[in-house]
């Protein structure tokens, strides 16, 4: 395992259709701060749009890529995805979230989790499956500007479920090559954790046998992405990757953090992502995602860019 180990999850990222039903979701609906709008660094006439807390603090962070009007077929559910993406908040707060998403007209429907977690389940307006589950352990503050008061407002990212046709193998890459520990088992589930037994570290490995091969487009999830302190840990995670069998790719450049990408071996894309720089590298934090950032090799070609891209109204909160 590497030297710096992972710290938990970082991200989450997905495919979707419409920007502006995206962004009313997740910022007005959920609550969540925009952080960033800039664009797919592999695909500059689409938006990439970060959702978080005040700062976009790793663990906290869900990321969207709206492809509407570009070709991209609806995708397909299955094995080798990831299914649902959860969500952590107050432990008292599940009957606001109910009465606040039934009142624009999403439907909720109660879960009973895993491992005896209460929480509610809803889809974005791409099909995503997103759950609220309540958790009584998570100390971090939740961006309350958003209409949503502190007592009911999502902490950050709680855990992610992984759909795997051969869950064993997938189980042991992550334990002995990434330093996961298998922390909860039931029929169907797997639970894992890393760091700690916390919100924002879980991994549920639903055991899918049967299930299709899944095909990624609209309303699928792209990859979840695990956080790592500095740059050396980074490296020595592709190193040791590399020599279990792995293909993994150099490091990228996401301006706000730097990224390796491998699959495990379910099929899911998985990121390891470095803590900084952050998004304050190029807007202070009172103007986080009020206005279009391009990297900065992107920055002369922001005349062709930005007509290029969906017209859309902010929330106010952000």
């Amino acid at each position: 395992m590497a030297k710096g180990g992972i710290l938990g999850l970082h991200h989450v990222t997905a495919t979707v259709d419409a920007a502006q039903p995206d962004l009313d979701f997740f910022a007005s609906a959920l609550g969540l701060r925009l952080v960033k709008q800039t664009v797919n660094f592999d695909n500059h006439h689409v938006y990439h749009f970060y959702y978080g807390d005040e700062r976009g603090t790793p663990g906290t962070i869900w990321t969207t890529f709206p492809y509407h009007g570009h070709g991209v077929r609806v995708g397909a559910k299955g094995a080798g995805q990831i299914t649902v993406t959860s969500f952590s908040v107050p432990a008292v707060s599940l009957p606001f979230w109910r009465r606040r998403l039934r009142a624009v007209g999403i439907d909720v429907r109660d879960e009973p989790g895993y491992f005896g977690e209460s929480s509610v389940l809803v889809d974005d307006p791409s099909g995503l499956a997103i759950a609220l589950v309540a958790s009584s352990t998570d100390t971090r503050e939740g961006w309350t500007r958003g209409g949503v008061e502190a007592e009911s407002a999502i902490r950050g990212l709680h855990s992610v479920t992984l759909a795997i046709s051969s869950p064993k193998e997938t189980i042991e890459f992550m334990t002995r090559a990434m330093g996961f520990e298998v922390v909860g088992e039931d029929a169907r589930t797997t639970r894992l954790a890393v760091n700690g037994r916390a919100p924002g570290r879980f991994v549920d490995i639903l055991h899918a046998p049967d299930a299709p091969r899944a095909v990624n487009g609209l309303g699928t999830v792209h990859h979840v992405a695990f956080a790592v302190e500095t740059a050396d840990d980074q490296l020595a995670f592709q190193r040791d990757l590399r020599a279990v069998g792995r293909q993994v790719t150099p490091v990228m450049d996401r301006q706000y953090f730097t990224s390796i990408y491998f699959r495990e071996p379910g099929g899911v894309l998985f990121e390891i992502a470095t803590m900084g720089p952050g998004f304050m590298v190029d807007e202070p934090i009172d103007q986080l995602g009020r206005s279009l950032k391009l990297p900065p090799w992107e920055e002369p070609n922001r005349a062709i860019i930005r007509p290029g891209l969906a017209t859309i109204t902010l929330p106010q909160t952000s």
